[in-house]
C-alpha cells in the first residue's frame, strides 16, 4: 500500500488530518474535528487536574505537562478546547516565571533553551502567540543565542560550538512564533540555526566529514529534545531550507532507511511504556522495528519540503 494511503487509513484522526494537510495540501476537514477523540490525544489529556497540569514536575520526562503540551501541538490539537487551553496557560505561566539573567561563561549565556523553545512553539501553536508573556519568552531566547546560531546549557563548553541538542527545538519554537506574529528577529534567529546545521551537512564533523555521533543516524520518533538526522531535517523543512544541497547526504540517509513498502520503522526510542520506571510516555508512538505512522509522516513531510 502507498505510504500516504496507509496514513489516510490510520485509526488516529490526527495522523489522517496531518497527512491531508501536510502531504496533500488539503484544507482542514472532518479529521481535524475528530483529533481530540483519537487514542493518542485522549491519553495525553487523561488525568488532567484543575490547574491544567497533570501533577508533579511539569518537565517530568515524558509525562509532565510540558511534554504533553508539545505532543498536543505536534498532533495539532484544537487550541479552543478548554483542556488544551488550560494546559497551555499553565506551561506558559511556568516557563516565564523565571526568565532572569542566565549564567554567563566566557561571555556566552548558558541556558536550557530547548525547554523554552519547545514551550514557545507549543504555546504559539495552541493559541497564545499574542500573549505578552509569549513575547517575553521569545525575546529571552533570542538574547541567549550564541554567535554560531545555536544555544548551549553546558558551563564547560568552550564556546566554539553550541549544542545541536539544545538548538533544533529552540529554533523550531522561534520559527513557529515568527510565522504567527511576523517577528522578524525570531525568523532570522531560526534561519541562523538552520545555517549552523547546514554547515555540518546536518550530521557531519566539519573537520573529518564523519558523523558527529552514530546515535544521530538512527530514526526515532518522538525525539523530544534529542538531536538526530530526522530532527535536523525537520527543522530545515520548517525553515524552508530542506532543498539546500548541503542537506543532500542527510536526505539520502533518510531515504535509504525507507522500507520496501514505502514506510519507516523506528530504530530506537527514548520513551518507555506507561509502566516503565525510566522515561515513560502515555502514548505508544511505535516500538523499534514496527511501522510508525508519525515517523513515516515526519519523513514524508521532510522529503516533500526537499522536493523529493
Amino acid at each position: 500500500m502507498d505510504a500516504v494511503a496507509w496514513l489516510l487509513e490510520s485509526e488516529e484522526p490526527a495522523v489522517r488530518h496531518l497527512a491531508r494537510r501536510d502531504l496533500l495540501g488539503e484544507a482542514d476537514g472532518g479529521d481535524r474535528a475528530e483529533v481530540l477523540e483519537g487514542t493518542a490525544v485522549r491519553a495525553l489529556l487523561e488525568g488532567q487536574e484543575r490547574d491544567g497540569g497533570f501533577g508533579g514536575d511539569h518537565y517530568r520526562k515524558w509525562t509532565g505537562t510540558h511534554w504533553r503540551l508539545v505532543a498536543l501541538a505536534e498532533l495539532d490539537a484544537r487550541a479552543d478546547d478548554p483542556r488544551v487551553a488550560a494546559a497551555a496557560e499553565l506551561v506558559l505561566g511556568w516557563i516565564t516565571d523565571d526568565l532572569g539573567r542566565r549564567r554567563v561563561v566566557d561571555g556566552l549565556p548558558r541556558a536550557h533553551a530547548s525547554i523554552h523553545g519547545n514551550a514557545l512553539g507549543a504555546c504559539t501553536r495552541l493559541g497564545l502567540a499574542d500573549d505578552p508573556r509569549t513575547e517575553r519568552l521569545a525575546e529571552a531566547i533570542l538574547s541567549w543565542q550564541w554567535p554560531d546560531g545555536g544555544w548551549n546549557c553546558s558551563t564547560k563548553a568552550s564556546g566554539r560550538r553550541s549544542s545541536f541538542h539544545e538548538s533544533h527545538r529552540t529554533a523550531w519554537g522561534l520559527r513557529e512564533y515568527a510565522d504567527a506574529t511576523g517577528h522578524a528577529e525570531a525568523r532570522a534567529a531560526a534561519d541562523r540555526t538552520a545555517e549552523l546545521l547546514l554547515e555540518h551537512r546536518v550530521f557531519r564533523r566539519s573537520g573529518t566529514g564523519e558523523p558527529i555521533h552514530p546515535r544521530w543516524m538512527r530514526l526515532v520518533y518522538p525525539s523530544y529534545w534529542h538531536y538526530d538526522v530526522l530532527s535536523g531535517l525537520s527543522l530545515l523543512a520548517r525553515t524552508a531550507h530542506a532543498a539546500d544541497p548541503r542537506a543532500a547526504d542527510a536526505l539520502d540517509h533518510l531515504e535509504a532507511q525507507r522500507g520496501d513498502d514505502g514506510r519507516w520503522r523506528p530504530q530506537a526510542r527514548w520513551w518507555g511504556p506507561p509502566t516503565s520506571r525510566s522515561g515513560p510516555d502515555v502514548v505508544d508512538w511505535g516500538r523499534p522495528s514496527r511501522l510508525s505512522p508519525m515517523l513515516t509522516l515526519t519523513a514524508l513531510r521532510v522529503l516533500r519540503a526537499a522536493g523529493r
